[in-house]
């Protein structure tokens, strides 16, 4: 069911582990974008016809419309399952708390008497949130993108979700319940890359945003690789993915419960065990059998990506190896159960988000830590960072010198400025005192 890589014994380069040796999901997203160019320009020329049209081909939906009624919005809040919408609102009410504390403050900085530099920090003017669709339902996708764009005071967000044939051409009734929850009224029933391009572009109904972030498939990681630098973004997220570092203190039960969590998102999502036990190897394994027989979407989602070579038990000599192969692996979520998980996990460097012990499952993160799963994937990790309230500002510093304070440093900038050959950025300077600006050749 789930393939083993033994690694004790082997001696690793001073550099660190080659991830090459590590489970990884094959995704291609430049293959992909050649299939989703002509995609993203049909939109950009064509507008709402060619997203109506994409509803069709790839939805299976005829509509009519891509933005959704705000009657479809208050009537999905409206019939929302109560005990669903107790769910999401402390979903939220927790989301607030982590993200609200996450608000940046300007700061100055005085250099010298008469000049500051002030970092001030300005929220994205727009933004467009995906939400994805189709194998399952994820309400969960639009606390985890609105919260932080509202606690950072977005002023204009809209949110995208596939369309669906069993609700009319509409994305799903949670998602759109979800969305009213939040005050979001700006919905559209769009999936795919042609949402991220409806986004960038803009259409007869949806203005251009500046930022798209939000989980998808490989056609939407590839239509934003396609589209950054028109559109700011958060990462490109591919298959989701769940490591566990654990000794032999863990639970196997545990242990086998959280691997198969993550392996019900998608054949493709990868579920990796790092242990120096043999013994909580083997049990590992038993439990899945176990575990697997009794789970639901067995067939289509969870065995194909326990057997898939993106899975895998991989064994180490101790701790240290350990934590060296998960820093090398980098995960969108990373579990510690271990002896003193606490300390072991204030060690990892490379994790989307860690997971702490015995009783902080991922499944916790998903929905109501008050932490964020929109997290980078595929190893991103050692180099970005997860969906937060800093995601939608941007630090513009402020210069405001006087002209004592410009002519305390006013040598030292010509000085740089000639260095670089650059004469006409001293002269600049020159031109704000008493000396002599060189003629214009």
């Amino acid at each position: 069911m789930i393939s083993r890589i033994d690694l004790r014994g082997a001696a690793f380069p001073e550099g660190g582990i080659d991830r090459d040796l590590l489970p990884r999901a094959e995704l291609d997203v430049e293959a992909a974008l050649e299939k989703v160019r002509p995609i993203c320009d049909d939109v950009r020329h064509r507008g709402t016809a060619a997203l109506i049209d994409y509803a069709h081909r790839f939805d299976g939906v005829t509509m009519e419309r891509v933005r959704v009624p705000a009657e479809a919005l208050e009537s999905a809040l409206a019939e929302l399952d109560p005990a669903v919408r107790a769910a999401l609102e402390e979903a939220v009410r927790r989301a607030r708390l982590v993200h609200r504390d996450q608000r940046r403050t300007d700061h100055t900085t005085q250099v010298v008497p008469g000049g500051t530099v002030t970092e001030r920090w300005v929220p994205v003017e727009r933004v467009g949130l995906y939400v994805p669709g189709g194998r399952s339902v994820y309400p969960s996708s639009v606390v985890m993108n609105v919260v932080p764009a509202q606690e950072a005071a977005v002023a204009s967000m809209a949110v995208a979700s596939p369309p669906q044939a069993e609700f009319g051409g509409l994305p799903h009734p949670t998602i759109l319940a979800a969305c009213a929850l939040l005050g979001v009224a700006e919905v559209y029933a769009a999936g795919g890359a042609q949402a991220v391009a409806m986004f960038a572009y803009g259409t007869e109904d949806c203005r251009p945003v500046s930022m798209v972030t939000g989980p998808g498939n490989i056609w939407v990681a590839a239509a934003k690789r396609l589209l950054k630098g028109r559109i700011g973004i958060d990462a490109e997220a591919g298959p989701t993915e769940i490591a566990i570092l654990a000794d032999a203190t863990a639970d196997p039960v545990h242990v086998a419960a959280d691997l198969i969590s993550q392996a019900e998102h998608d054949p493709l999502a990868a579920s990796v065990l790092v242990t120096d036990s043999e013994e909580l190897a083997a049990a590992v394994e038993k439990e899945l059998e176990v575990q697997v027989g009794a789970t639901k979407h067995v067939a289509d989602r969870i065995g194909p990506a326990l057997a898939g070579r993106q899975s895998g038990i991989v064994l180490v000599d101790g701790l240290e190896q350990g934590l060296a192969v998960v820093d090398a692996y980098a995960a969108e979520h990373l579990e510690i159960q271990t002896e003193d998980a606490a300390a072991v996990a204030a060690r990892v460097r490379n994790a989307g988000a860690i997971f702490v012990g015995a009783y902080a499952p991922v499944s916790l993160g998903d929905y109501a830590a008050g932490s964020n799963h929109v997290l980078p994937t595929g190893g991103c990790a050692c180099h970005s960072s997860g969906l937060s309230v800093q995601s939608f500002l941007r630090g513009i510093h402020v210069v405001d010198y006087t002209r004592d304070a410009l002519a305390e440093i006013a040598g030292h900038v010509v000085t740089l400025a000639e260095a670089e050959d650059l004469p006409a950025h001293g002269a600049a300077v020159k031109a704000r005192f008493d000396w002599k600006v060189p003629p214009s050749k």
